[in-house]
């Protein structure tokens, strides 16, 4: 059987839980640039390992309302994104949260950021594809990225999906982020332990922890954390530090 020519499942529209969980829905053209893009990283999964998650509403859940999620903390999406706030994407993998968010908020500005080459020459695709033209691509390591002043203290908003510590995260985010913008941690699991390793790091960095959120996926019911972070003052000018050392030596 030529695989080219099965046909692809539509996700599911859920608007009734947009509705209840972020107080909006999408509109028709949103809704098919959702399907235009589910379509596309499961193309893009032949070639690349993009995502494991690729059943319709495990992606709508997974990717589309976990993106949407951490920029909408109190049901409600965060204020500037609607202005037209600069937004970083760091180790943006498939595109997720930024490709969802570039959707949402069209006057936004977003910058998504991986050191993987094949899989920005994918994103580029996509953007391309979906005509998103308030979204482009950086290749490149966050520590080099965040000490680069054309980059550094630039963004209103970061934003990352974590899968290292918090307090790398944390490294990461807030060197590239303006005083008075926010960095956004997305995670699984929090622990009360974390939470003095993350209030140490912040501090260090020139921010402060502005809220943790936890919440409930609407479809399977899992626990996640989006962990929001304002920048007070600069960050001092060794961080973020060389390449691999926030992993291996986190603040």
């Amino acid at each position: 059987m030529n695989l080219e020519f099965l046909p692809v499942a539509s996700l599911p529209e859920m608007a009734e839980i947009w509705q209840q969980t972020f107080n909006w829905q999408p509109t028709n053209q949103q809704q098919q640039q959702f399907q235009q893009l589910y379509e596309l990283i499961l193309e893009g999964n032949r070639q690349l390992n993009l995502t494991r998650i690729t059943e319709p509403e495990e992606f709508w859940e997974k990717h589309l309302w976990d993106s949407l999620k951490g920029i909408a903390p109190k049901q409600e999406f965060i204020p500037s994104l609607h202005q037209g706030a600069s937004v970083i994407d760091i180790g943006t993998g498939a595109g997720f949260p930024g490709i969802p968010i570039s959707m949402i908020f069209p006057k936004s500005q977003v910058t998504l950021l991986d050191s993987t080459r094949k899989k920005i020459n994918f994103i580029d695709t996509v953007l391309s594809n979906l005509s998103l033209t308030n979204a482009k691509t950086l290749v490149g390591r966050v520590e080099e990225i965040g000490q680069e002043n054309k980059h550094r203290e630039n963004y209103d908003l970061a934003v990352i999906r974590a899968v290292g510590s918090v307090a790398a995260c944390a490294e990461y985010s807030l060197p590239l982020v303006k005083k008075g913008g926010l960095a956004v941690i997305y995670r699984g699991s929090w622990t009360e332990e974390e939470n003095q390793t993350l209030e140490n790091a912040v501090k260090q960095l020139g921010g402060t922890v502005e809220l943790i959120a936890e919440f409930t996926t609407p479809l399977t019911n899992s626990i996640r954390h989006c962990l929001y972070l304002r920048k007070i003052k600069n960050t001092p000018f060794n961080f973020p530090r060389a390449v691999g050392v926030p992993t291996q030596k986190p603040l």
